[in-house]
């Protein structure tokens, strides 16, 4: 090791070392969502400058032309909807190559039959990353899970472009694709509503009032007919499921 390549801790600073000891700073909740421009198999996109006024679920797959892969993006597609009538889109990504993608997508299409699943198009773009750019800016590259695969990130962004919620699952275990969509209902319906929802929480069931402010307040709440209080910090009232629908759905 050359000596004047060395820190003040005796550390390599060659730039082969840097780079394989490169630490990246991972997005965090109520950041802004790192900008990229990229090519897709719907064309280029420029993230998330595009997708203003939309939700987007931005989420990474570890490889084309695997098991676990291929019955996610057929339930993404097959569900795609839903996610669409809560207005969000929906990106994929992950580090192979354009060609690779519409060859997989095709296979997909052509020859894919799963859980009741057929014929499924995938009309959402799919981003080539094949330089992990994208990838380590988003922390969706895990040295400690795989060096040269991105794990299962999805990355919930508002129509802000706000980071919203992060979920990571490791390369052996598939989506739940009931909670990604109740996890998006519960972020719209805290803001539409400004309330927050419990544990298990899907529409039609009771929500969380904000903690009270002030002994006042909190007093009040306890003889208020329409909160159902458990104590003065913890407090419920209805919200139907209509309510929510009404605000979320386009």
């Amino acid at each position: 090791m050359d000596e004047n390549l060395t820190d003040d801790y005796g550390y390599c600073c060659c730039d082969y070392c840097l780079a394989q000891n490169e630490v990246v700073q991972m997005p965090r909740i109520g950041d802004k969502a790192p900008e990229f421009k990229a090519v897709t198999t719907q064309g280029d996109i420029d993230f998330p400058k595009q997708y203003e006024g939309s939700w987007v679920i931005l989420f990474s797959h570890p490889a084309d032309f695997t098991p676990v892969c291929t019955s996610e993006f057929m339930t993404f597609a097959t569900r795609e909807k839903e996610f669409e009538e809560l207005n969000c889109k929906l990106v994929g990504l992950s580090v192979d190559g354009l060609y690779s993608h519409i060859a997989w997508l095709r296979t997909i299409k052509e020859k894919m039959e799963w859980n009741g699943m057929k014929d499924v198009e995938v009309t959402f773009p799919l981003i080539e990353d094949i330089t992990m750019e994208v990838s380590k800016k988003y922390g969706m590259i895990q040295p400690g899970e795989s060096s040269t695969k991105a794990v299962r990130a999805v990355f919930f962004i508002d129509p802000k472009g706000i980071i919203r919620t992060i979920i990571y699952y490791p390369l052996s275990t598939g989506r739940n694709f009931d909670e990604l969509l109740r996890v998006l209902k519960s972020l719209q319906t805290a803001d539409e509503f400004d309330v927050a929802t419990p544990a298990d929480w899907n529409p039609g069931d009771d929500v969380i009032v904000p903690t009270a402010g002030s002994c006042g307040v909190a007093k009040d709440r306890m003889q208020d007919g329409e909160m159902d209080c458990k104590d003065w910090f913890f407090c419920t009232k209805k919200l139907s499921k209509e309510e929510i629908e009404e605000k979320i759905k386009k």
